[in-house]
């Protein structure tokens, strides 16, 4: 399969995060970049985003369920972890300590990881128990 039918076939799974307002973050550098404005007080949202059931049926809705919540992260970045492997790749230098996840879901106060949901924490649960958690973290660290 080409690059550009790859791109097509992945581009409703990419675009329902950056439809709510999330980054996409494709290379390492836009990463970098994007980590770079990360400020101490500020809490970032990133979704480790994959073209696997559990991320269409239960990761990517329980997002969309959290960020209704009134408290949230101020900052919102997703990678794709199956197309763009190495952004996918340097983002989970900033999940220190935790092991490859996708799908994944991380919270950062600042550059420093406070919150992690790993695959095996989404599936066989549905969106809204993981939306609860999700707020339920969002309540801990968000302003």
């Amino acid at each position: 399969m080409s690059m550009e039918m790859l791109d097509m076939f992945f581009a409703p799974m990419r675009e329902e995060l950056v439809r709510l307002g999330f980054t996409e973050l494709r290379t390492p550098e836009e990463v970098d970049a994007a980590m770079a404005e990360a400020v101490e007080e500020e809490t970032t949202l990133v979704v480790v985003n994959s073209m696997c059931g559990c991320a269409g049926g239960i990761a990517r809705p329980a997002v969309a369920m959290a960020l209704e919540h009134e408290r949230r992260p101020q900052r919102w970045l997703t990678v794709f972890a199956s197309q763009d492997r190495e952004a996918t790749a340097r983002i989970r230098e900033y999940f220190t300590g935790q092991p490859p996840s996708s799908p994944s879901i991380a919270l950062l106060k600042g550059r420093q990881l406070v919150y992690m949901l790993h695959r095996s924490d989404i599936e066989n649960r549905t969106a809204e128990e993981v939306a609860a958690d999700l707020k339920a973290a969002f309540d801990r660290f968000c302003a």
